[in-house]
């Protein structure tokens, strides 16, 4: 009676071994018939993936260019310097004039961040209003009616409205490209004789 159990094990056993081994076999040759089907499909779509992930690149480089531009323009404007322009030539790869305009941005930007009479200006802001004082006839921290935002930060005024608006950089460069015209510090006469400046 054992001997019939543990040759009805066995046999049992054979047979559960085999079903898993031919189970394996199939659920093998059934893997590999859809991989094949997907890497067709992958080759397929290859080509137009390849396309839509090199216009997703070009439209974020033709993004950077302008971020870099507007951020140039935007100093040399408030400063009063000519806007750099470049060609844009079709042999010039994207990525080039990318990081053209990422050097011009940034240099300009070093430029404006110091104002060539800087302490001269926070001093006379010392005794004049808030940086964002919009109290009239006098708006901003150095004090510049409509007429001198008009003539010396023109583009500003119209974009941003008045001086207590704008940041005190670009208040400063206001009054930096006023001084540079002749007025000097004569706009602030009591204050900047306080500050020694006349």
């Amino acid at each position: 009676m054992r001997q019939i159990g543990l040759l009805t094990w066995l046999a049992c056993a054979f047979a559960l071994v085999w079903a898993l081994g031919a189970s394996a076999q199939s659920s093998g040759d059934d893997t590999t018939t859809p991989a094949t089907t997907t890497d067709d499909a992958k080759a397929e779509a290859s080509p137009k993936a390849k396309r839509r992930a090199r216009a997703v690149r070009t439209a974020r480089l033709h993004r950077l260019v302008g971020v870099y531009r507007r951020r140039a323009w935007h100093w040399q404007r408030v400063m009063g310097t000519p806007l750099t322009l470049t060609l844009r030539h079709p042999s010039a790869a994207l990525g080039a004039r990318v990081a053209v305009w990422k050097r011009i941005a940034t240099s300009t930007t070093r430029i404006a961040l110091h104002p060539p009479h800087l302490r001269a200006w926070f001093c006379i802001h010392a005794y004049e209003g808030a940086w964002n004082d919009p109290n009239p006839p006098y708006y901003g921290g150095l004090q510049m009616d409509v007429g001198f935002q008009r003539t010396y930060g023109g583009a500003l005024l119209t974009r941003k409205g008045t001086a207590d608006h704008w940041t005190p950089l670009e208040q400063m460069w206001v009054a930096e490209r006023a001084f540079r015209a002749g007025r000097g510090f004569f706009a602030w006469p009591n204050t900047a004789r306080a500050c020694g400046l006349m």
